[in-house]
């Protein structure tokens, strides 16, 4: 049951937390996590902005898995998908503090979820048909 729930609301719920834990609405994902001094003299540095968004990829890579499975389950998945993606784009459009670069990416990655795991599944199903 829970391996249809689409990952990519992970991330939204934690952009909202992290709005809902700040004073100022996105203040919380400009703060550094940690700092790194490189060979090169340079520092490489990580925000929570960043952190967020490695972490989905990360669970894109693992929804776009997901999507190769041929069963109804996935079709339950993808809309699923799709409302995530609805949700992400209302709240991009409608709350001020959402309306940023962080949220806009995320809402880029639930997209490619949308349109990666229809084609993926259209194209394996395609491959299933036998003659």
């Amino acid at each position: 049951m829970f391996s249809a729930i689409p990952l990519l609301v992970i991330p939204f719920i934690l952009y909202n937390i992290g709005l809902a834990s700040s004073t100022e609405a996105t203040a919380f994902w400009r703060e550094e996590v940690f700092s790194v001094p490189m060979m090169s003299g340079g520092v490489w540095s990580m925000t929570w902005a960043d952190v967020l968004i490695a972490i989905s990829v990360v669970l894109l890579f693992i929804e776009i898995m997901k999507s190769t499975r041929t069963s109804n389950r996935s079709i339950i998945d993808h809309v699923l998908s799709m409302f995530v993606f609805v949700a992400f784009l209302v709240e991009f459009l409608l709350v001020r503090d959402a309306a940023n670069s962080l949220f806009f990416t995320l809402m880029l990655l639930a997209l490619v979820d949308v349109l990666a795991g229809f084609s993926v599944t259209i194209r394996s199903a395609g491959r299933d048909v036998n003659f």
